[in-house]
């Protein structure tokens, strides 16, 4: 049965696709900037005798392997390669070599697990229908996002896969399992970057300035009206306001305050009003107070939508890969990713892999210093990641 015969190869070439992920880690780029990453993943494509290799977007990859009847039906798989601007507080074998670089959200996982993958799909080719695309795209963590770029390229034509599928760790969840979520699932992204002015000077003569410290501070107060009376209660909406920066002193009073945040949800029309409300906000509060607001709003990701029948589909085969209890119900979590491009022109699947382990001291959230993966979900993560593209292609 080909299922089993993928799990087997899973367990054989564990420790390979560990020695992968190590390697990616102790050796990560940041975003766009992933070029011994790309040439890595390149040579090992090639080493598997994958021959149809395609460059996109200067650093990313799209390969093909091709079962019997190709034509038939086309299946993408994705990972990311970058890594983040953190330095690293594990003391592994495989900590990050380039200072205030680290691998710290499982991108090394995902790539990883997806060469095991391919070394997996590449061997059994001839035992299934259909073509599997990988896909390994630079930038995810910094807008615009990779994805937008490798879609420009064209990734997703010659040929134009019917789905895609996407994995990602996911530290809240034992390794052993893995979480589906169908229809909505990620939100979108926003950054806000806020410049108050005012009119500074002397502390001790509030009367002769215009306070932009004062003004700032109503401003963030005033904008969570955005989500908390304009949002509709049923559209999930966050707006967070992570810094705030007056260069005055105990008695000084700047002439400027810069804020920057984030705004985050679920629907695109709520989120160009929320867009409008927020620059009426500020500038009705900056302007009546005495002062004049520049408000900058960059548009980042879209939300992530599942399609729903991929989704199930997938649920399904995982269930029988893993055993039904092994499979489970994801929430909504109002990160932004930017696979949502991918699933924003065609079918998606974007679902999580529990990398958990209490008893291993591995319980750190994404984008830390601590983080880090329980390895032995490595071999799921490879072996599922073959077995969902290769279920799909079997469904009519």
């Amino acid at each position: 049965m080909l299922k089993e015969k993928i799990k087997s190869l899973a367990k054989a070439y564990k420790e390979e696709v560990i020695a992968t992920r190590r390697h990616l880690h102790a050796n990560p780029e940041l975003s766009y900037e992933e070029f011994k990453t790309s040439e890595y993943v390149k040579e090992r494509l090639v080493g598997l005798g994958i021959t149809q290799i395609d460059q996109k977007a200067t650093t990313g990859w799209s390969a093909l392997i091709e079962g019997r009847n190709p034509s038939k039906k086309v299946i993408a798989l994705r990972a990311d390669m970058d890594a983040l601007p953190i330095i690293e507080a594990n003391e592994v074998p495989y900590k990050s070599k380039n200072p205030g670089v680290m691998h710290a959200c499982g991108h090394d996982a995902h790539t990883a697990s997806l060469l095991g993958a391919a070394k997996i799909l590449h061997e059994i080719k001839d035992q299934f229908e259909g073509t599997i695309k990988l896909i390994f795209q630079p930038g995810e963590e910094v807008a615009p996002g990779g994805a937008s770029f490798m879609i420009k390229d064209g990734v997703l034509e010659n040929p134009r896969p019917q789905g895609i599928i996407g994995q990602h760790v996911m530290p809240f969840i034992p390794s052993g399992k893995v979480g589906f979520r169908q229809g909505l699932y990620m939100a979108s992204a926003d950054e806000l970057y806020i410049t108050v002015k005012g009119k500074g000077g002397h502390g001790a003569m509030p009367e002769t300035l215009i306070d932009p410290v004062l003004i700032a501070s109503h401003l963030i107060v005033a904008l969570q009206q955005v989500v908390s009376r304009a949002a509709s209660p049923k559209i999930p909406s966050v707006l967070s306001f992570g810094r705030v920066e007056a260069l005055g002193a105990t008695n000084v009073i700047p002439n400027e305050v810069k804020i920057q945040g984030t705004f985050r949800t679920l629907n695109e029309d709520w989120r160009a009003k929320a867009h409008q409300k927020m620059l009426q906000i500020a500038h009705g509060i900056v302007e009546g107070m005495g002062g004049e607001v520049d408000f900058e709003i960059r548009k980042g990701y879209p939300f992530l939508q599942n399609d729903p029948e991929l989704t199930a589909r997938a649920t399904d085969a995982a269930k029988a890969y893993l055993g039904e209890e092994n499979v489970l119900d994801l929430d909504i979590w109002m990160a932004a990713e930017d696979f949502a491009y991918y699933s924003q022109v065609i079918d998606g699947c974007f679902y999580r892999l529990g990398t958990r382990n209490e008893a291993k001291g591995i319980i750190s959230g994404v984008h830390t210093p601590t983080f880090d993966i329980d390895e032995d979900a490595l071999e799921i993560g490879a072996g599922l990641m073959a077995w969902l593209a290769v279920a799909e292609l079997e469904k009519p």
